[in-house]
């Protein structure tokens, strides 16, 4: 029998090495693939109710962690003590029992992101809501993630358009702002939300609507109307429900900012509209109320302006080195009986770069937007409007208020300066010109060529009652007939004194056709059934 070494084995037989060299070798590698023991950490429910789940056993889970019950249903910790867990449910407690196990994942809570949620009807875990299947997406990120830090943020200067005249020439929005728009129930508020939504169909805005506490029948008015008349390939609706468990009505807002921080990352310009706050609010004062967490002023906890300000705080316009995406938020909030000074409003006005106020005389008065424009403000303003819609729009917000203070005191008696009626006949024209009913967004050359011809007394001589007409033509007038203006207009975004004037000798081509041809008692009705339908419809498209 042959004792020779083979030729080829040398991790067998080393040549080189010495014989305990190889034996230390071989106990590592053999360490290394030798199965471990691993201890994994398991709760136990002692007591369920209203969607919260308390929990002992977990004493080394940090808060906001990911929980799985035994039952199959998820949870994240809403608070921690010593010994126990205040755990919120994500889905329905009907499954979840006492002396279930309880297991944590380790992580925290994730939301699925990326292309697949466009034009998908998802809750804010990412489960599908439209019948289509589980949207295929290869990254999640956490729900609470750091807003940018002051050096990694740019200056807002782009405009964000509505198509809503009065508020890009008043209250102009800039790509990167939060803009908050507050008022009663009913007054319009998520009507101008979604308009600003459907006027993203012509830009590269992305767009995601968030329904919290919502019911199902208006949010389904919502999607219906970005589907008639916008992008619904390019818009996410996250849906927290009124039906849905309050954990999920939490989470929703913060979920939908992780999905557009996904695509700001990767340089696009993202807009999301809350709906609302002050819903939102309320869910956080039932958590922490059943978590036992200590009440504040109005039964509010201490810390409900640390969550909308870390929530809002995360919309924001990066540097041009960080590739230069932006979050444009358009929060939500309802006020009691036009109380701006109520706690939640006072919270999400301080947070803000601006408000937007309802008032809900001027909606019951068919005056549509229904914004109050004295205590309306934009704190960005004229620095993100394009330059030609700056230079006309100066003097209309003045102007306006000053007609809205006139036309208060002529009900208490006659006015007979010619001044002050000429005052008012003017200020009549710019209630009509402002008025703007539903789905008919207007571009940044049509409100241009509008405030221009306002500012130039082209509309002096028109009928008020004509001028939703004069309105609603004039985007195919340009378009027919000054083609080379919208084109120089649409890509220097500023304006000289020769296109001005060729903007405004079209529109008094216009106003004149429609005064020779008595069109105002048309543009009247046509206005009465606009303003009809959406009084029927309320807060809700």
């Amino acid at each position: 029998m042959s004792d020779k070494r083979p030729e080829k084995h040398p991790e067998k037989y080393p040549e080189d090495t010495g014989l305990e060299d190889w034996l230390e070798t071989s106990r590592a590698r053999l360490a290394r693939t030798a199965l471990q023991p691993a201890a994994e950490a398991i709760g136990r429910v002692s007591h369920v109710a209203d969607g919260i789940v308390q929990v002992t056993g977990l004493t080394e889970a940090p808060l906001g962690a990911l929980l799985r019950f035994e039952s199959g249903s998820s949870g994240f910790a809403r608070s921690l003590a010593p010994d126990l867990i205040h755990a919120v449910l994500l889905d329905e407690s009907a499954s979840v029992e006492v002396g279930q196990k309880v297991y944590d994942t380790g992580e925290v809570l994730q939301v699925p992101v990326g292309e697949a949620l466009l034009g998908r009807i998802i809750d804010p875990l990412g489960r599908p809501l439209d019948a289509g299947p589980v949207p295929k997406t290869s990254e999640r990120l956490p729900i609470e993630r750091p807003a940018p830090e002051i050096i990694e943020r740019d200056l807002v200067a782009e405009p964000l358009e509505t198509g809503v005249l009065l508020v890009d020439s008043l209250f102009a929005i800039g790509r990167g702002q939060r803009e908050l728009l507050v008022g009663d129930h009913a007054t319009g508020k998520t009507a101008l939300a979604v308009d600003a939504i459907i006027n993203q169909k012509s830009t590269d805005v992305i767009t995601i609507y968030v329904a919290i506490g919502q019911r199902a029948s208006a949010v389904e008015r919502v999607v219906a109307a970005v589907r008639d008349h916008g992008a619904p390939e390019r818009c996410i609706f996250v849906l927290g429900l009124a039906s849905s468990p309050p954990g999920l009505q939490w989470i929703a807002p913060f979920a939908a900012m992780s999905m557009a921080e996904y695509f700001r990352d990767r340089g696009q310009d993202v807009l999301i509209v809350i709906d609302d706050l002050t819903l939102h609010a309320a869910t956080h004062r039932e958590l922490a109320l059943l978590t036992r967490e200590p009440p504040g002023r109005e039964a509010y906890p201490g810390d409900i302006f640390y969550l909308h300000a870390r929530l809002l705080e995360r919309a924001a316009k990066l540097a041009p080195e960080l590739g230069g995406g932006s979050i444009t938020a358009l929060p939500i909030a309802q006020t009691e009986a036009g109380n701006l000074s109520g706690y939640i409003p006072t919270n999400l006005i301080s947070i803000t770069d601006g408000q937007i106020v309802f008032d809900s005389h001027l909606f019951s008065a068919d005056q549509r937007p229904a914004v109050d424009v004295g205590l309306s403000v934009s704190r960005v303003g004229g620095k993100a409007q394009a330059p030609g819609l700056r230079m006309v729009s100066g003097r209309v917000r003045l102007d306006y208020a000053q007609f809205l203070e006139l036309e208060m005191f002529t009900r208490f008696g006659g006015i007979s300066n010619p001044r002050v009626k000429a005052q008012i006949a003017r200020g009549s024209r710019i209630r009509a010109l402002l008025t703007q009913p539903r789905f008919s967004g207007l571009g940044m050359v049509d409100q241009v060529a509008l405030l221009a011809a306002l500012a130039d007394g082209v509309l002096d001589d028109l009928a008020p009652e004509a001028i939703p007409e004069l309105k609603r033509q004039l985007p195919g007038w340009l378009g027919a007939r000054a083609p080379d203006a919208l084109r120089e207009l649409t890509e220097q975004k500023a304006l000289n004194d020769a296109l001005r004037d060729r903007l405004v000798a079209e529109v008094r081509a216009l106003a004149k056709g429609l005064a020779t041809t008595g069109a105002g008692h048309g543009a009247e009705q046509s206005a009465e059934r606009g303003a009809a339908v959406s009084g029927a419809e309320g807060e809700a498209p």
